[in-house]
């Protein structure tokens, strides 16, 4: 239900599309890891969880982006720790508390995403010119590209 693809159950895997597996693989996931509070579980439903995901919205349209990255915040905030890796800075400043910036393996900057995304650290790491506004949604940092030289 929390992935939206009870749609996809009677289809097979291969004949899928990239973006209806990586919702499926979410959905897996989630399985895995979600536990709601009922009598006679042995589990303790507050035993804190850990979530990992490597790139988890490629293939995905900008809805399901959004879903999976709204679902991981809601995990987070239900004793899971919720660790992302992202290529888009966009996102990774709406959606994450904390952000870590790496360049060849070395850790540039870590922080919040107001103190990390800064029209220097764009430019660093990127290679990209830029201005970076308030999100007009969230308020979170937004990168702008000012024009279409880069490094």
């Amino acid at each position: 239900t929390h992935a939206g693809v009870e749609h996809l159950a009677g289809r097979l895997y291969p004949g899928l599309s990239g973006g209806e597996r990586q919702r499926v693989q979410f959905a897996r996931v989630l399985a895995q890891i979600w536990q709601e509070p009922s009598p006679g579980r042995l589990s303790d439903p507050e035993q804190p969880r850990l979530l990992l995901l490597d790139e988890p919205t490629s293939a995905l349209d900008l809805k399901y982006q959004h879903q999976l990255l709204t679902m991981a915040r809601a995990l987070a905030a239900r004793n899971t720790a919720v660790l992302v890796v992202l290529h888009d800075l966009n996102h990774a400043a709406r959606y994450a508390d904390h952000l870590i910036a790496m360049v060849d393996g070395r850790i540039v900057a870590s922080g919040p995403p107001e103190e990390v995304v800064t029209p220097e650290l764009v430019a660093d790491v990127f290679g990209l010119a830029c201005t970076v506004v308030p999100d007009p949604a969230t308020g979170t940092p937004m990168v702008v590209p000012t024009d279409g030289r880069w490094r």
